[in-house]
């Protein structure tokens, strides 16, 4: 299967790193690719596919929030996020949190747009501006998804 590459999303204080979950096979590739872009921390949207052991040797922290593909985020999840991302970017500056969803294409890009909002981007600019990073994420399934949370 071909995955897209991994889109890093920029935003006033805030770094975040869309990627694919990895595969026992492509752990190595992934691992530095996440030291590449200064990762401090993974948050899983899916079940692992790899070994998150090695990663925490890294020092990189593992969050499990599973939420069902093509589902939409509990509002415990939301809002665990939410203060997770505001506490980690005033703690660490400048570090990026990584977000993976099994494809990297609706829920891990849903999480990253739920935080520019917050962060005080329009849902509709948040949804353009991380297509322009990376196209053919948010898909049609994934905004109605995105349009439940925010509207």
């Amino acid at each position: 299967m071909n995955y897209l590459a991994p889109a890093e999303i920029t935003y006033k204080n805030m770094r975040f790193l869309i990627v694919h979950s990895p595969t026992k096979t492509s752990l190595n590739k992934f691992l530095q690719e996440l030291k590449k872009n200064e990762v401090i921390t993974i948050v899983g949207v899916c079940e692992a596919t790899y070994n998150t052991t090695i990663l925490e040797k890294e020092g990189i922290q593992i969050l499990d929030w599973l939420f069902g593909d093509g589902g939409s985020p509990t509002s415990q999840i939301v809002d665990k996020w939410l203060k997770f991302v505001q506490q980690k970017f005033r703690e660490a500056p400048g570090s990026c949190i990584a977000v993976h969803c099994a494809t990297g294409l609706g829920r891990a890009p849903v999480l990253v747009a739920l935080a520019l909002m917050e962060g005080g981007m329009k849902h509709e600019d948040a949804i353009l501006f991380i297509r322009q990073k990376c196209r053919g994420l948010l898909t049609a399934s994934n905004f109605c998804i995105w349009r439940s949370i925010v509207l």
